[in-house]
């Protein structure tokens, strides 16, 4: 089912490129500030299946992740905070995934990406943040102004 996101929110998502990635393993607690791109409602990423986010998600891939602005004044915060569930994407999900994000990261092309780029990412894996819950924080309406959209 889609989130259908006010236009503030789309916009909020389409002006930004990073989000921290939050997870649990057997280390504890992590967060990982990640490059996504959207593909439909989910956030797609790469990243080493040694990194600990990952091998925390092959563990427990329920996880929660955050997108914001910087901002100096209160009234100005704006934000995204999820809830939802990570997996790695496989055949015709990977190509869409890898399409969408080579779209929004043109340097990762083949062809296109520098050396050491196309060296890493032939040690990477691709995934998939599905949305299960999403909330749009935005200050500039309130003290505190969160909208819920849920899968």
């Amino acid at each position: 089912m889609a989130l259908k996101l006010p236009a503030p929110t789309e916009e909020f998502l389409a002006r930004h490129h990073v989000m921290t990635l939050a997870t649990q393993g057997s280390e504890g607690p992590w967060a990982a500030a990640l490059f996504y791109a959207r593909a439909g409602d989910d956030l797609i990423f790469l990243s080493s299946p040694a990194s600990r986010h990952c091998r925390n998600l092959a563990l427990q891939p329920r996880c929660a992740a955050t997108i914001q602005s910087d901002a100096d004044d209160w009234r100005a915060i704006q934000g995204i905070q999820i809830e939802g569930e990570v997996s790695e994407l496989y055949a015709e999900a990977l190509a869409l995934g890898q399409q969408r994000y080579a779209e929004r990261f043109p340097f990762v092309r083949p062809g296109v990406a520098p050396a050491a780029i196309a060296l890493a990412l032939a040690r990477v894996r691709w995934y998939r943040l599905r949305i299960a819950c999403l909330y749009f924080i935005d200050n500039e309406r309130g003290f505190g102004k969160r909208e819920q959209f849920d899968a």
